[in-house]
């Protein structure tokens, strides 16, 4: 048998389910009262069925039973499978221990930066520095907001966030920087003036 393919969202469900049974729209809920929706992608309902289905083939999770409440249809409650447990355990284990190579947009947009003038990347990295400085103030906010009632474990991701976009702003200044200053220039590749 081939191995379950790892995922953030898998790995997010058998975390749920390693607490206690629930159903799918639970699940998603959770993971944005817990504000993991800023590392685990659940925008679309979806993707959390898919995985759960993909789990349940695995043999990682096993439906308990389904409940049905006033107007609401039929859910599925889903379980861990001892399994489950251990590839969760196996899964977290490889996560912290091996860096991944991920392919993030950014890094992407800059290895085709020629295709803008320096002065519309030199815009654009402005917007950006301005959406990275709000989005440090949201983390702190969330760590000072979270560190009150729970301990310091419950926040370590927007941490490790927080340092992430406190050296993403400090290097796209710097590019900002170097662009306007003309350190950094280019002829554009076929850009549109």
């Amino acid at each position: 048998m081939d191995q379950p393919r790892r995922s953030v969202l898998a790995l997010a469900v058998l975390s749920m389910l390693a607490e206690e049974p629930m159903h799918a729209y639970r699940m998603q809920q959770l993971i944005k009262e817990r504000r993991k929706d800023d590392v685990v992608n659940v925008s679309q309902r979806n993707s959390v069925y898919q995985t759960i289905q993909r789990l349940t083939r695995d043999g990682l999770v096993e439906p308990a039973g389904t409940e049905r409440s006033e107007n609401r249809p039929e859910r599925t409650t889903y379980r861990i499978t001892d399994a489950g447990r251990v590839t969760l355990h196996d899964w977290l284990r490889a996560m912290l221990a091996s860096p991944a190579r991920e392919y993030p947009e950014f890094p992407a947009a800059l290895s085709f930066l020629p295709h803008l003038s320096p002065d519309e990347a030199a815009e654009a990295l402005a917007v950006r520095a301005n959406g990275l400085v709000r989005r440090l103030a949201e983390l702190d906010a969330e760590i000072v907001e979270v560190g009150r009632v729970l301990p310091r474990l419950f926040v370590i991701e927007s941490e490790y966030q927080r340092q992430l976009v406190d050296a993403e702003l400090a290097y796209v200044r710097q590019l900002i920087d170097d662009l306007r200053s003309g350190i950094l220039t280019w002829p554009a590749i076929g850009h549109r003036d």
